[in-house]
Formats: structure tokens, C-alpha cells, sequence
């Protein structure tokens, strides 16, 4: 059952107090002030004192008090018949039986917090019901419109087959508040903040199992689950009411993540789609705060703080990617891990972060165990694999660059020809390393763009390979041959090549200084694409 439903769009007593035909009564509170925000029901008109059997609870009832007892005893035993019945609130019109409100009703109203409203002017009750009952009735109409939308929209994306985190920003958006999908483990698989942001999500886990655990919580919680299984929670953090009532939008909304769940084959569909949007969201820098971006990571089960982060990037000759093979690879050697394809990359190309504790090391050994678990997972003759490992990091832009840096280790080397697993670290690319450092550094990128810029403006306009061949040139000092073979020139266009590029930078390529710095340059363009 969800709980914390704020969705009643039924008028308070405070609203009905503002009504016209109530406020030219003159209305006073006299007790319950506290308690002017319950919801009314229905407004009811009585003047026996043995209305309690008569009401279903929720009613504002209206009286002159002609019937009501006449002792102290008699009025305190009918406020307390009103309370239990779940009465909303009671309002005396003074001047027919009245001119004072009895002292004994007070009291008993305000202990019992039973809203006790005395009218000093004289009320028209027909006008006060009928204006309060349309009120009620055009409310529940807008209601029922609203929920036949809700209904549709949530019918339209599950026979669409829209994802999970597109159905939960579609949520958040209807209900205007922070939606999250979480699984059985706590753990946040998508959400939408809508203007909270990402820190919405911080020490979500332990937030969320006390929210469960809660009786009276403002959470709104309702399972997602379809034929005897559950596989999670839809939550929707504290809002303003929706006229189809706020559970009833969590409950559409949970049945439509169902069908999509049922529709998937993959059972691990949905941590694949929660990483795969980390990934792009780091990668892409689609985050607004390091502290933010940090909590979405330790939400989706990764830690982040006082751990040791590790990039990877992986492919296999055969062009296969598998992000399942991958986590169960990390589990077997002790660490977490998030990994998917890479956002922009071929999707052959898999990334994977690796979260380490203080204690634990990335061995050479640790790493051969990871790529063999991994190919025995996938399906794949280990030979067939690459792996490249960026540097050890200790924040979120630490890891970043460390995912660079093993991506573009993997662009330089995937290509290789080596029948057995191979496997490349950054630390035996100092260079690479010292660019990454740097990140987007604005000196670093007038560098590149002062070094290159007569390449790229000639490849623009030609359709050259320049910065292609520069790049094998680069990366293979001293060896022409296999530069060319790397570039799939034929030697003698290597050599054109070459000398094209030398006059159009006006510089020698024989020249280990020049060569550094344009390797520098090459390298701090990848960098910051």
C-alpha cells in the first residue's frame, strides 16, 4: 500500500471559512485551531443532538444548537459522540438557542482538538451546503478527468516500451516533486530531481530504509510488481496535492515500470540502464555538483568516498560488450563496480569504474583475473580481448580522468594484433598522464589548438586524414613503417603525408622536441573533445 498520499483534493475548514456565505457569518474559532486543515467531505445541517449515528466521518456540520443538551455533562458526552465518529468539525450559529458558546463545549472541543467554529452573524445554511457541495462535486469531477489522463499517459509509454528512467522523469514531472525508482536493495536504479538536484539522493539508502521502516512518513511509497514478484519501489518525495490524487499517479506510474520490467528478457536490465546513465553523466560532465554526482554513485550501490577509483576500458576482437560480464568479473575479484558501454564510443568499447577499499590493490594478477572471469562471462576466447587501465583516483574527477585515460589508451592500442589477452596501464604512459592531469585546462587546449590548427583547418576544408596520420607518426617514433601500417597508408602516401604536414606546420618532424610537443597537443585534443 503507498503511504504518505498527500493527493485529497477535497476543501479544508480553513477553505470553507473563506467561502463567502460562511464569511459574511462572521466565523470565529474557538478550539481546534490546529486541525482547520482536515479535509471536509460534506457539509451537514443538524440540530438533534444524536447526529453521530447518522454521519460516515469527514462532515462540517452547521447548527443553531435548538436540540443539542443543555448541561455541562450532556454537551461534553456530544462533542466526544462527534470524535468518534471522525466528525471534521462543528460550527454554532449564536442568537436561536445560544448567545454565548458554553464554556463545557470549549473545553471539551479543545481537548478533544475537534475545530469549533462559532458564526456571530446569522448563516444561510442552504447557501453555505450548496456552495460547498459544488465545490466538492467539481473538485471530484477534475479528479476523475485527471485520473483518465494519468491513465493514458502512462497506458501510451508502457505499449511504447519506454525505459525505466523516462517513465520516472515522467512522474516527477506530473507530480512536480523528487521521483526515485529504487530496487529490493535500496539501491536508486533511476530518478528524476526536477530543481532539488542530485544531493536529493545523499545516504539515500539508509533514508530509505528508515522511510519504509516509518509509520507516519511524508514519503510516498509504492511497490513495482506484476505476477507475484517484486523487483523494487517507485518513491515520490514531498509535493504539492495532484487532482488525481499523488498515490494514484505512484500507482499508474509502478504498473507501467511493471510491464516494461515484464517486457525485458534481461534480469539485469535495470542496473544496466542506471549504469549506463552514470557513465554518461560523468563522462558527459551532465552533472551540476561533484557532491551531486557523488551521491547518484553511492545511491546506485557504488561507493565513492574514502575509496580508491580505477577506470577501465574494455574490447574484444570479436566486437562484443558485455556490462553483466563485467560486474560479475569485479564481484569475483572482491570490488564493486559500475560499467557500461561507452557513451559516445563505438558500443563494442565497455567502460567499467572499479571501487576500491583502502586495503585492496589492482595487481597485475587482480587484473588477468578480472579479464579471464570476463571473458569465461561473455562468452568470449580471451585472446580476443583488450583491456586498458587508467590511474588510481580518489574523486569523481580523478575517475574521470582515469576513464579518459584508459579510453584513449584503448583508441591507440585496441587495434593491436596480439594473439593472447593483452592488457595496457597508463603507468606506462607518463605522457598521457601528465596531459590528463591537466583535464580541460584553457592553456593546455591553446596549445593544441596554436600546434594544430593549419591540420585541422586543411582536413576541414579537404576531407584529410592529417591528424590520423600525425597521430601514428606520434605514436610510433622512429619507426615509419609500421606508422603507416598503423594509418593503412601505403608507405610512399605515408611519406606525402609527412611532408604535407611539415609545410603546413612549418616545422621538422625529425625533431624529437617538435614531435613531443605535437604528441602533447594531439593528446590534449582527445582530452578535451
Amino acid at each position: 500500500m503507498p503511504t504518505g498520499d498527500a493527493g485529497a483534493v477535497l476543501p479544508t475548514i480553513r477553505e470553507v471559512l473563506r467561502f463567502d456565505e460562511v464569511a459574511g457569518a462572521l466565523p470565529e474559532v474557538l478550539a481546534g485551531a490546529d486541525h482547520l486543515d482536515r479535509p471536509v467531505r460534506w457539509v451537514h445541517v443538524t440540530e438533534t443532538a444524536s447526529v453521530a449515528h447518522l454521519v460516515s466521518g469527514g462532515e462540517l456540520l452547521f447548527s443553531t444548537g435548538v436540540g443539542w443538551p443543555s448541561d455541562d455533562a450532556g454537551l461534553r458526552g456530544f462533542v466526544a459522540q462527534l470524535v468518534s465518529a471522525g466528525i471534521a468539525g462543528l460550527a454554532l450559529e449564536l442568537g436561536v438557542r445560544f448567545d454565548a458558546v458554553p464554556a463545557a463545549l470549549i473545553a471539551e472541543a479543545t481537548a478533544l482538538g475537534l475545530p469549533l467554529i462559532v458564526l456571530h452573524r446569522e448563516a444561510r445554511f442552504v447557501a453555505i451546503t450548496e456552495a460547498v457541495h459544488s465545490r466538492i462535486i467539481s473538485d471530484q469531477m477534475a479528479a476523475l478527468r485527471a485520473r483518465d489522463d494519468i491513465h493514458a499517459l502512462f497506458t501510451e509509454l508502457s505499449l511504447r516500451g519506454s525505459p525505466a528512467d523516462f517513465i520516472v522523469s515522467q512522474v516527477g514531472r506530473v507530480l512536480g516533486a523528487p521521483v526515485v525508482l529504487e530496487n529490493l536493495n535500496h539501491q536508486v536504479v533511476a530518478f528524476e530531481a526536477l530543481d532539488a538536484g542530485d544531493d536529493v539522493l545523499d545516504e539515500w539508502e539508509q533514508r530509505s530504509r528508515q522511510a519504509h521502516r516509518a509509520q507516519d512518513t511524508d514519503w510516498l511509497i509504492t511497490p513495482v510488481e506484476a505476477r507475484g514478484i517484486r523487483w523494487g519501489h517507485l518513491i515520490a518525495l514531498p509535493g504539492e496535492p495532484h487532482p488525481a490524487g499523488r498515490s494514484n499517479v505512484l500507482e499508474q506510474a509502478a504498473v507501467a515500470l511493471a510491464l516494461s520490467r515484464l517486457a525485458d528478457r534481461d534480469a539485469d536490465e535495470w542496473t544496466r540502464q542506471s549504469h549506463e546513465h552514470l557513465l554518461r553523466a560523468l563522462v558527459g560532465g551532465r552533472f551540476s555538483s561533484e557532491s551531486g554526482l557523488v551521491a547518484r554513485f553511492e545511491a546506485a550501490g557504488i561507493a565513492v568516498r574514502g575509496r580508491r577509483l580505477v577506470g577501465l576500458a574494455l574490447a574484444s576482437r570479436s566486437g562484443t560488450a558485455d556490462a553483466s560480464a563485467a560486474l560479475a568479473a569485479a564481484r569475483e575479484i572482491g570490488v564493486d563496480a559500475l560499467a557500461g558501454a561507452h557513451p559516445t564510443a563505438s558500443r563494442a568499447q565497455l567502460i567499467v569504474a572499479l571501487s576500491l577499499g583502502q586495503n585492496q590493490q589492482l595487481t597485475d594478477h587482480a587484473i588477468d583475473t578480472f579479464a579471464r572471469r570476463y571473458s569465461h562471462a561473455a562468452s568470449l576466447a580471451v585472446e580476443e580481448l583488450v583491456v586498458s587501465v587508467g590511474a588510481e583516483a580518489v574523486d569523481i574527477p580523478g575517475l574521470l580522468a582515469s576513464v579518459e585515460e584508459a579510453t584513449e589508451l584503448l583508441a591507440r592500442n585496441g587495434g593491436s594484433k596480439r594473439r593472447n589477452l593483452t592488457v595496457y596501464r597508463v603507468d606506462s604512459r607518463p605522457l598521457l598522464r601528465f596531459i590528463n592531469s591537466f583535464g580541460s585546462d584553457p592553456r593546455l587546449q591553446a596549445h593544441s589548438e596554436q600546434m594544430l590548427r593549419p591540420l585541422i583547418e586543411y582536413d576541414l576544408d579537404n576531407g584529410g586524414d592529417l591528424l590520423t596520420v600525425l597521430h601514428a607518426y606520434a605514436a610510433n617514433p622512429g619507426n615509419r613503417t609500421k606508422a603507416a601500417a598503423s594509418s593503412h597508408l601505403s608507405r610512399s602516401v605515408f611519406y606525402q603525408r609527412i611532408a604535407l604536414i611539415e609545410d603546413l606546420l612549418g616545422a621538422d618532424l625529425d625533431d624529437g622536441e617538435t614531435v613531443s610537443a605535437l604528441h602533447a597537443a594531439l593528446l590534449a585534443r582527445r582530452v578535451s573533445a
